[in-house]
Parts: structure tokens; sequence; C-alpha cells
């Protein structure tokens, strides 16, 4: 049997990897969409596998650890914030694939030009909420007051796409698939901050 602290090393290792997996999921799902490049967002699409596989990693290590021998304090306390954590993650990749599947289905050349420049502005916040996120993470620094600004702004930018695909000057199929795209922005700020909040928890234990 591996030691404790081996045990809660390679767990932290490979939720940096997850957090990792995620960011770039994120970058490269906006610049496909974008940059009309359908190649790549099928490279983020398919990419979405070594998360799900990632994450079944992780969650399997932690059931081991709390099976294989007693686990009390702050322990205890890692595990369950880590059990927090990981959904989160997987949710947030499974985002981003969403958002490639759109550049697959090039709606980035298909929506307005207005609409182009408020996605670009959404992801240039939801890269800094992640990034901070995970720099977090491996702090143990507490940032959940910060991104909570930072989510709303990305609230504001959601209404802003909402009113442009409101305004009726794109195809009503294209106008959907950009209303869900504004929600998809909007929910990985939500994540970040709700990571934010369980990484707080880290950082007032020590296992």
């Amino acid at each position: 049997m591996q030691s404790p602290r081996t045990g809660i090393d390679t767990i932290d290792h490979k939720v940096i990897q997850l957090f990792a997996l995620v960011s770039e999921a994120l970058a490269r799902a906006t610049d496909a969409l974008l940059g009309g490049e359908a190649l790549l967002g099928q490279a983020v699409v398919d990419g979405d596998q070594d998360v799900d596989d990632l994450t079944a990693e992780v969650e399997l290590l932690i059931w081991e650890e709390l099976k294989e021998r007693p686990v009390q304090g702050d322990e205890l306390r890692y595990l369950v914030a880590m059990l927090l954590i990981i959904p989160e993650l997987e949710r947030s990749a499974d985002l981003a694939e969403h958002i490639a599947q759109r550049a697959v289905d090039h709606l980035g050349t298909d929506m307005s030009a207005r609409s182009r420049g408020i996605v670009q502005l959404m992801t240039e916040v939801a890269n800094e909420m992640w990034q901070a996120a995970a720099d977090a993470f491996g702090d143990r620094n507490r940032v959940s007051d910060r991104l909570a600004k930072a989510d709303e702004e990305m609230d504001i930018f959601h209404d802003d796409l909402t009113r442009e695909v409101a305004r009726e000057e794109m195809p009503v199929a294209i106008a959907a698939q950009v209303t869900l795209l504004a929600r998809f922005y909007e929910r990985l700020g939500d994540h970040a901050v709700n990571l934010a909040r369980r990484i707080e928890l880290l950082a007032e234990t020590h296992p």
C-alpha cells in the first residue's frame, strides 16, 4: 500500500492536469469557433475523452484512499473537497466540447460581426477566470471574490449577446445556436466561481 502522502500527491497532480486540459480545451474551442477551423474544433471534441478518462481515474484514486484506510480530519476534508471539484471540471470540459462542436458546424463564420466580438470578450474573461482558478488550486489561494466579480462581467456579456440575437439580424437557426453559445460561456464562468469556493475548503486543510 502506498503512503497516504503519496496518494494525496498523486491526486493533486492529476487534478492539476485536469485544470490544464479544461483550460486548453476552452482556449482552443474558441480559437476554432472564431477562426472557422473545423478541424481544430473536432480535435477538441475528440480530446474530451481524455478528460473523461482522467476524471474517472482521479475518482477511483479518491475512493481507494477512502476504502483502504481510516481517513479523518484534514485528509477527509481534502478528499471530500476533491469529490466536489472533479464534477465541476468534467462539466466545464463538456461545455468546451459544446463550443468546439459549434466550430465544427461552422457557426463562427455565420454569426454577426457584433456577436463574434462579444464572444471574443467572453472567452477572454473565461480564460482569465480559469487561469485564476487553476493557479488558486496549485497555491491554495482564495480568489472567489475576484472571480465573482469577473462572473458579473460575464453575465453582462451574456445579456449583450442575447440582445444581439434578439435583433433578428441572423437566421433563426443561427440565432438559436448563438443563444446556446452565450449560455455555455455563462456556465463556464459559474463553474470557475464554484471551483474557487471549493478550493477555499482546501486552503483550510493541510493533508
